[in-house]
């Protein structure tokens, strides 16, 4: 029996938040190539298949992990002497990105769901701004259990 991890909802909504424009991964396909696949159902189906197979059998294939470093110039730099005036950049496979952005997504709802994170460790996680945390510490330092927000 194949366990369903992940839901077509969660690939397509993490998709479409990247550009069309950003680098190619290291298997050479551009973020709107797979926005332009994973509209066929079937296609994100088996997308969504392959994964939960490698869940359930606890094993992550080395195509996902595999990465490349490369070293790009600076721009506008008088002097290309110096490691400074470079920066190196990591490519990695666009569907490992996809799916990586898709687990951190559910592992960041499940741990903000489930209180395994404390509320002072709330810096960077989605939906967890600034804001949000300064209004959690107000009510958590007022609250006195008599009353109800």
């Amino acid at each position: 029996m194949i366990w369903v991890f992940f839901s077509e909802e969660e690939f397509t909504s993490s998709i479409a938040k990247y550009n069309n424009l950003l680098t190619p991964g290291l298997d050479k396909l551009l973020w709107r190539h797979l926005k332009n696949i994973i509209k066929d159902k079937a296609y994100l189906k088996r997308i969504i298949n392959i994964i939960d197979v490698c869940f359930e059998l606890g094993h992550w294939p080395s195509y996902f992990k595999t990465s490349t470093s490369i070293v790009i110039p600076k721009p506008n730099k008088e002097s290309y002497d110096s490691p400074k005036s470079f920066r190196p950049i990591v490519l990695l496979n666009t569907i490992g990105k996809l799916i990586e952005k898709v687990i951190s997504g559910c592992l960041q709802f499940h741990s903000i769901s489930n209180n395994f994170i404390y509320s002072s460790q709330l810096g960077s996680l989605k939906y967890r701004l600034m804001t949000d945390v300064g209004s959690l510490s107000l009510i958590l330092s007022n609250w006195d259990g008599s009353r109800t927000i």
